[in-house]
């Protein structure tokens, strides 16, 4: 007689894996944990995956994405960034605000301007003249802007994404990247590795030197001595990855564990890594940063980091519920939301075991 299949209870274990995120967060989640802040995209994420799996329990059964997303103004939302053809964040942020703001039946009207100091105010006017009924701001590039006259003239609700100014006129939002590089290479400590390589992005950028101070903080906290050998400098590409894998190779005392400090990057370290011979992860183990669509078809797939685009896009529009232009002299709070690391295969522990860090 054929025995009866007895289904698998699904456990908040079996969530974390499939939302790429920690048990802790999936418990806070489902348990509407009070006073805990996680990024908009994160509780939907966890959401999602419980729903997917089956997942049971009486306090699940009520909670819904749509306790977590707050409509904002019922009209047209101005949506003005410097890149947007070349580069897949704005889009990302793009669509964060319109599945935010579709259900107050707002309209989302977007613009590049390529910072060109000519198009860029006539861009915000001509948004006026649609009848905006708030303007979001964006740059690629994580950075301080100086804003066009057009923008303080508005008598709307602005917001900044990936952004702010000088006077903090505005709310902005920007990605945790400090934390998120401290986060990244604690995973790695975490798995044994002392020996820690990364390869940064350029170094005039904000990205890069934030990523970098979470890299030397998570070995100060370890207790592991920063080693400058150990810092590879590169641009973001792949090949500046593979041409930066190389020379950590090449180290008498070479990594066991290599932080790439984006998703491009990784793709040339794997490349350089395999051309030396050396399996990923039980070599030595690989992690990157973005979340970019490669991550997880690079073989193994590549744990990483999410950048919070979407997250950034959503709260922006949260941010317009209420919300009033400022008056003279008002400042506001820059507000960094995290960037959730998504474990997958490229990590392992260190063959070497020099260290366990918890």
């Amino acid at each position: 007689m054929r025995r009866k299949r007895v289904s698998k209870r699904v456990t908040m274990t079996d969530i974390a894996r499939a939302a790429g995120c920690s048990q802790a967060t999936v418990s806070f989640v489902l348990n509407k944990t009070p006073g805990i802040k996680l990024a908009a995209e994160t509780r939907e994420r966890v959401i999602d995956a419980a729903r997917a799996l089956g997942y049971a329990a009486p306090n699940f059964a009520h909670l819904d994405t749509a306790d977590i997303l707050a409509p904002a103004l019922d009209g047209k939302i101005g949506f003005v960034v410097d890149q947007l053809a070349t580069s897949p964040e704005a889009v990302v942020a793009i669509e964060g605000a319109r599945q935010a703001s579709w259900n107050a039946g707002n309209i989302i009207l977007v613009a590049q301007t390529l910072n060109d100091p000519e198009m860029e105010p006539r861009t915000i006017r001509a948004l006026r003249e649609q009848g905006i009924s708030a303007l979001i701001y964006m740059a690629i590039f994580t950075r301080e802007v100086v804003l066009p006259a057009a923008v303080y003239e508005l008598d709307v609700p602005v917001v900044l994404i990936n952004c702010y100014t000088a006077d903090h006129a505005f709310p902005a939002v920007v990605p945790s990247e400090i934390a998120g590089g401290q986060h990244s290479t604690r995973h790695l400590i975490q798995h044994g590795h002392r020996r820690i390589g990364t390869i940064t992005g350029e170094p005039w950028m904000e990205a890069a030197k934030d990523r970098l101070k979470g890299y030397r903080r998570a070995l100060a906290t370890a207790d592991i001595p920063f080693d400058a050998k150990l810092v590879i400098e590169g641009d973001w590409s792949a090949s500046a990855g593979y041409d930066a894998t190389r020379k950590l190779l090449a180290l008498h005392d070479r990594p066991t564990a290599i932080f790439c400090q984006n998703d491009r990057t990784a793709i040339g370290c794997y490349e350089a890594l395999k051309e030396a011979g050396m399996r990923i992860p039980e070599d030595i183990s690989v992690i990157g940063y973005d979340d970019e669509e490669i991550s997880r078809h690079l073989h193994p797939q590549l744990t990483t980091s999410v950048l919070p685009h979407r997250a950034m896009g959503r709260w922006a529009i949260e941010q317009l519920d209420g919300y009033a232009p400022s008056s003279s002299g008002t400042r506001y709070p820059i507000t960094k939301l995290e960037c959730p690391l998504v474990e997958r295969l490229s990590v392992a522990e260190c063959a070497e075991k020099l260290a366990v860090f918890s």
